[in-house]
């Protein structure tokens, strides 16, 4: 099968930072699927990974990256149950296995959903990660439910990702309040259009906040940098308030700062669950079934807002040197 990877991880404009490539069909055991991609989403962490996974030496084989696909079931292992051969799905996952830059991909059945049927593939594949990790921040992580409807929650990285996604589940599924940042008058525009009732800025984040009308916040998520905004976040979360996280700290986080308002603090990463097989590992595939009805009936929107063409490592360069600039606004998917 054709896939694209890397044998050492490089800057993006080398000409080795992405290489087109064949490799044996994977068939799948156990509880695997074995997907036909037809569409894979890309996201930062799939930069991250491409910067860091092969500094030390080069590879012998090259590795797969790419966490967000949609396709076709081809095989099932001898476990499954969820899906049969010929089943649309979309999925985000595991990253400690080949990803989806690849004509197919093996992936646990558990983690996977049913493609929503009204989205295409491209757009499909544009929504697992974020879906998935907003919907964990929120829900899983910090716990809201129907008795914080109304309450206010900021939102860091509105036009991001995952913030394009959370904007809409916090708003419409949660029934909260929702502030969010972007600085440019189009990611502002999208912010407003997905849902948001507020727009501030990120630069001057307090005094934006508060002149938005609100003194203190309920629910905070930051989806960019924690350690950019910590003094701002502790200043307006409310007395047992909760903020939430993806960003990766470069110094320490001060918890100390939240102890007088008995605020608490959640990380989330969503490769948790396939990452350590967890008990509840299955909850992803009950997620993404969710996230599909709500797709389908129209209370989510897809977030794609970019499309390339071809399974080929001219593309992921392209694509991963958009992510790179850190100005992309939705979500980036090639289309095999």
């Amino acid at each position: 099968m054709k896939a694209v990877g890397f044998k050492t991880s490089l800057p993006i404009e080398e000409a080795e930072s992405f290489i087109d490539f064949e490799i044996t069909t994977p068939q799948p055991t156990g509880h695997e699927i074995l997907v036909k991609v037809k569409a894979a989403g890309v996201n930062p962490v799939d930069f991250k990974v491409r910067q860091n996974s092969a500094k030390e030496k080069m590879l012998d084989t090259p590795k797969i990256i790419g966490w967000d696909a949609a396709g076709i079931v081809e095989a099932v292992g001898s476990d499954v149950t969820l899906f049969k051969a010929g089943d649309e799905v979309y999925y985000a996952g595991d990253i400690t296995k080949n990803g989806s830059n690849a004509e197919f991909q093996l992936v646990d059945e558990r983690i996977v959903g049913k493609k929503p049927v009204n989205l295409t593939y491209v757009e499909a594949a544009a929504m697992p990660l974020t879906t998935l990790t907003a919907w964990e921040i929120l829900f899983d992580r910090m716990r809201i439910n129907e008795k914080d409807k109304g309450k206010s929650i900021l939102i860091i990285g509105g036009a991001g990702g995952v913030g394009s996604i959370a904007i809409q589940i916090a708003k419409k599924v949660a029934g909260l309040t929702v502030l969010a940042t972007a600085s440019r008058a189009e990611s502002v525009e999208w912010c407003k259009r997905l849902g948001a009732d507020y727009v501030v800025n990120h630069r001057d984040l307090v005094n934006e906040v508060q002149a938005a009308g609100f003194q203190q916040i309920d629910f905070i998520l930051d989806f960019v940098d924690v350690n950019q905004y910590w003094d701002a976040f502790a200043e307006l979360i409310r007395p047992q308030g909760a903020i939430g996280s993806i960003s990766d700290p470069v110094q320490p986080v001060n918890l100390r700062q939240l102890k007088s308002k008995s605020v608490s603090f959640h990380w989330e990463l969503m490769f948790t669950r396939s990452m350590f097989q967890t008990e509840d590992i299955i909850e992803q595939h009950y997620i993404l079934n969710k996230a599909a009805e709500l797709f389908d009936n129209g209370t989510l929107q897809p977030t794609l807002t970019t499309t390339l063409s071809g399974l080929l490592a001219d593309n992921f360069k392209n694509a991963h040197r958009k992510l790179e600039s850190g100005s992309t606004i939705g979500k980036l998917v090639i289309e095999y």
